[in-house]
């Protein structure tokens, strides 16, 4: 039996370009979202290697392009705003990369398949059944109805992972960080400087968009007890107990903090899972391999996607087989990027003084190191010692 009608739950980046491949090999589709609208919060996101591949086969980069945020580089300053030290970002773009907000990317994807997929928002699944021929699914509003298979892509508070796998199903490790982001409007337009400010185990930051500057906070923590992702109250008294002896602009943001409708706030975390399917119901995204923050959960998102897709297409009478080698083929990529999420944290938001100093030391240095290590090793030896 081909297993042909789907349903999506999520409707993000992950969602969204799942929706349109599925449409694109013929099957019918249907994605259902909790939230009422698209997100136009969160971090700006990256869209490289092989997800700029997938969209281009999309038709899509001319619009990504038109909606990047065109930064030139990070720049590190101190309380007055004086620059400590930069990290110049001109090299991604050249070399074909895209940044742009999320909720830019979301809306493309969003505005390319919507056409070619049912979409059920102000929704979630509340239970599942499966057997061997198909998923009986309970919706929290529309009626239950029967799908083939069911692909969870709802981020890292997964509901469908929580149904299809149960409690003992995989680990969400809290990676020691907390993340917020909330729009300013305004600015002088992208293609400028983020401006990172740093205190020990904190950072703050102004990133220019083409729709307006956004707002950055990362801060490290240990797990807060009884933490909410969906409690905006609770999300902005943390900020401003984190935050309340950072200088820079720290206070004003947190004022604007105070009064914003759009705030994006969760913990840095992981997704662990053995496997990434249940019989019937598959995760992707961040449902499954969450590696939050660090600029590679977009790019992977996409790249997973159009893999998934692939697979099911070349077997949709064997989902399972089609489910495992998507897996296979997937997690060559997130692996090493789940890996490098440290190593991220080490050089956003060191967790000393000591530490912010030796990070801007070492970016300062780095284009006399990286020249010093291309030089013929002849040339990078020291002199000898002349005879006589």
């Amino acid at each position: 039996m081909n297993s042909r009608n789907l349903l999506i739950s999520g409707a993000g980046i992950a969602g969204l370009t799942l929706a349109y491949w599925l449409a694109r090999h013929g099957f019918r589709v249907t994605v259902v979202e909790r939230a009422q609208a698209l997100r136009s919060s969160g971090n700006p996101v990256d869209v490289r290697g092989p997800a700029l591949a997938v969209a281009e086969r999309m038709g899509i980069v001319p619009r990504l392009r038109r909606a990047a945020t065109g930064n030139t580089g990070l720049s590190f300053v101190n309380a007055e705003g004086r620059r400590l030290a930069r990290m110049d970002m001109g090299g991604a773009q050249r070399a074909g990369e895209i940044e742009l907000p999320r909720g830019d990317l979301a809306s493309i994807l969003y505005e390319t398949c919507r056409d070619h997929a049912e979409l059920l928002m102000d929704d979630s699944i509340a239970a599942l059944r499966q057997d061997g021929h198909g998923v009986e699914v309970t919706f929290e509003r529309a009626e239950p109805r029967r799908f083939d298979l069911v692909i969870g892509a709802d981020g890292l508070h997964s509901t469908t992972r929580r149904l299809a796998f149960g409690a003992q199903g995989g680990i969400v490790r809290h990676m020691g960080l907390y993340v917020a982001t909330t729009p300013l409007g305004g600015g002088d337009g992208p293609g400028r400087d983020v401006l990172m400010h740093n205190a020990p185990g904190k950072a703050v930051a102004v990133s220019p968009t083409p729709s307006g500057d956004l707002a950055f906070f990362l801060y490290r923590s240990p797990a807060e007890p009884g933490f909410d992702h969906r409690d905006t109250g609770q999300h902005k008294r943390m900020l401003a107990d984190a935050f309340a002896d950072v200088s820079w602009r720290a206070p004003e943001l947190l004022e604007r903090v105070r009064a914003a409708d759009d705030l994006y706030f969760d913990s840095v975390s992981q997704v662990v899972l053995p496997r990434w399917s249940n019989g019937r119901v598959a995760l992707l995204g961040d449902a499954a391999s969450c590696v939050s923050l660090f600029g590679d959960g977009s790019t992977l998102a996409m790249a997973g996607a159009f893999t998934l897709a692939e697979e099911l297409a070349a077997t949709p009478g064997d989902p399972e087989t089609a489910f495992r080698r998507y897996e296979s083929a997937h997690r060559r990529l997130v692996d090493p990027r789940q890996r490098g999420i440290r190593q991220g944290a080490a050089l956003l938001v060191p967790a000393t003084r000591p530490g912010i100093l030796a990070r801007n030391l070492t970016i300062r240095l780095w284009p006399v190191l990286a020249a010093t290590a291309r030089l013929p090793r002849r040339l990078s030896r020291p002199p000898a010692r002349e005879a006589g």
